[in-house]
């Protein structure tokens, strides 16, 4: 049996972070690049893109690639990019997203078609294209890993009006149970996080609102919102010794909001 410390190690691996200059993608950028990763992040600003990667530099390895990967073009690039300075890849951290809100009779159509190309097929795209270096990291004993973010608004009604993005995030799920599936013969692992609330610009609406955020701390049975540990933490463990028999699930990482809202 491994000592504590070699089950959550994930130091030398090679990891990409979507989505990773803010948010709940920074909060994971920073996690595995602590813990010793080389670590790709990727955003559509480049400024943003290339201060986060200056910023987690100064505790280990991380690269910007600033790219937009609901692009074709985008993802391509990407794609060349990591292939061009790596020959295999650890773990693929698809976090990019997007949401939208209006009330449901002025909720417009191309909030579906906006969410599903970012949220899901750009994620299905890049997992699929970067398969080829998943593979070559890949063995029985320490599986390659996909790690999807989804969302609790995609286990359960959420209370907002986000149609499309609950019904995206749904998806992402579903999809990481699809791959699991069909990657388990590769020794290719694919989980999916279900974050709850966490500081990020998607949340900032409420959370800086000083009515709404001690409404929505309340809500949450463990009484507070999410810090960076709380979402680190999950993707190390499945990306670690300790997750590599797991596949096909959804964690939810969010206090016991999931719990309560059955």
């Amino acid at each position: 049996m491994s000592s504590s410390d070699d089950l959550f190690a994930v130091d030398g691996k090679v990891a990409v972070v979507t989505g990773g200059s803010r948010g709940i993608g920074a909060m994971i950028a920073s996690g595995l690049v602590r813990a010793g990763c080389r670590v790709y992040i990727t955003a559509r600003k480049k400024e943003a893109c290339d201060a986060k990667a200056a910023e987690l530099s100064e505790f280990g390895e991380c690269v910007s690639v600033p790219v937009n990967l609901a692009e074709p073009d985008g993802l391509a690039a990407f794609v060349s990019y990591l292939g061009g300075h790596e020959d295999r890849l650890h773990i693929l951290v698809n976090n990019a997203g997007a949401t939208w809100g209006a009330p449901l009779e002025q909720y417009p159509l191309d909030a579906f078609d906006k969410l599903w190309n970012i949220n899901v097929k750009a994620l299905f795209q890049l997992t699929v294209q970067c398969l080829p270096l998943l593979r070559a990291a890949a063995s029985q004993q320490d599986p390659a890993r996909v790690i999807n973010i989804g969302s609790i608004d995609g286990l359960s009604v959420p209370s907002m009006d986000s149609f499309a993005y609950s019904t995206t995030k749904a998806g992402v799920h579903m999809l990481t149970r699809h791959l699991a599936s069909k990657l388990a013969a590769d020794s290719i692992t694919v989980n999916a996080i279900a974050p709850g609330p966490f500081e990020s610009k998607m949340m900032a609406f409420a959370l800086d609102d000083p009515v709404l955020r001690p409404a929505i701390e309340a809500s949450v049975p463990m009484g507070r919102i999410g810090d960076p540990d709380d979402v680190a933490g999950a993707a190390i463990f499945l990306a670690a010794r300790a997750g590599r028999y797991v596949t096909g699930t959804v964690l939810p990482v969010d206090g016991g909001i999931t719990a309560v809202r059955g």
